[in-house]
């Protein structure tokens, strides 16, 4: 019913744009929700819990407010139309993002033939918002942490292409929504058979992400706060809001090529067509979890280590798994 409502063109581009609209600063505001909450827990820390009531669900809210209102001050020697355009660069990306994650059956705002080399090209464009923002700056602090951007993001885009590749060869398609029905069609997700390629696609997002243990270009104790020091106001915000909806989209495409996307066995398939987007959202805030969970549980590495790891371990593992991947295909 869902679906082919949204064949009609018009009825389609207005509910794709309003759901993007509505659909990024509500998972910014869930997964940021969530990292508050979950790091005050780890840390025993109280904290705020009078904003909203005995959980402090508007605190967030609040903090979302203040950015608003703060002055937006642009450094004077920064390049300014670099530096006011680097959040957009930013933003823009993480849009791009939910143009090709299929939600359910028939649920995809554009379901292209290339559909996860386009994801994971598009990932990139966020870092190349880093380094514009570093490097516009004029400061020293913000252009080494946007050369350490661009640094990592070389470093983690090959073993998260060959990590996708293995699943790519398993499926026999690029599309997105191939992918979840080729997993359908085997009857079991792909992980089962691609745990050390699921492993380094999660490692090499979180490296994409600049999360930590991986957030050397930020560093706040040895870069201020890197590329983003000279940032206030909204602008500082539209990169905060960026990051938290990446790791909803990055735990989604995860699940989209590994764990079965919105698929869950036992459920009948005209429920699938609600019950899609549950279960994608789900599986995702899983991940999310585990990427916040992280942060809390791990130390940042240093830039060395952050570079061993990936061309010395995570490049030639995810290499020897898409060669085996592919005489797994051929033999069998």
């Amino acid at each position: 019913m869902i679906a082919d409502l949204l064949s009609n063109f018009w009825v389609a581009l207005v509910a794709k744009l309003l759901l993007v609209a509505l659909a990024i600063p509500l998972i910014g505001m869930v997964v940021g929700f969530g990292e508050m909450k979950l790091s005050a827990k780890m840390q025993a820390r109280v904290g705020p819990y009078f904003a909203g009531g005995r959980w402090g669900w508007a605190q967030l809210l609040a903090d979302g407010i203040k950015f608003f209102q703060k002055e937006d001050l642009i450094p004077r020697d920064a390049d300014k139309p670099v530096f006011k355009f680097a959040p957009v660069v930013v933003m823009m990306g993480t849009v791009a993002l939910f143009v090709v994650i299929p939600w359910g059956p028939g649920l995809i705002f554009r379901d292209l033939s290339v559909g996860i080399f386009y994801a994971l090209a598009i990932s990139s464009l966020t870092t190349v918002g880093v380094l514009m923002a570093g490097w516009s700056s004029a400061n020293k602090y913000s252009l080494i942490g946007g050369l350490r951007a661009a640094g990592q993001m070389i470093a983690y885009e090959l073993p998260l292409v060959f990590s996708a590749l293995a699943v790519v060869i398993m499926a026999g398609t690029m599309s997105m929504q191939g992918i979840v029905e080729a997993q359908i069609e085997a009857g079991y997700p792909f992980v089962i058979l691609q745990i050390v390629g699921f492993v380094i696609f999660v490692i090499a997002s979180l490296a994409e992400l600049s999360r930590i243990p991986f957030d050397l270009p930020i560093a706040e104790s040895e870069l201020v706060m890197g590329y983003l020091t000279e940032y206030s106001g909204f602008r500082f915000l539209f990169f905060f809001l960026a990051e938290f909806a990446n790791m909803f989209s990055m735990s989604a495409i995860a699940v989209t090529l590994f764990l079965g996307g919105w698929y869950l066995p036992g459920i009948p398939a005209d429920a699938l067509e609600y019950l899609g987007p549950v279960i994608l959202v789900v599986k995702s805030l899983i991940l999310v979890f585990a990427m916040i969970w992280f942060r809390w549980a791990f130390p940042r590495v240093r830039q060395d280590q952050l570079q061993s790891l990936a061309w010395k371990w995570l490049i030639p593992i995810s290499l020897a798994n898409v060669i085996l991947t592919g005489v797994f295909k051929v033999v069998l």
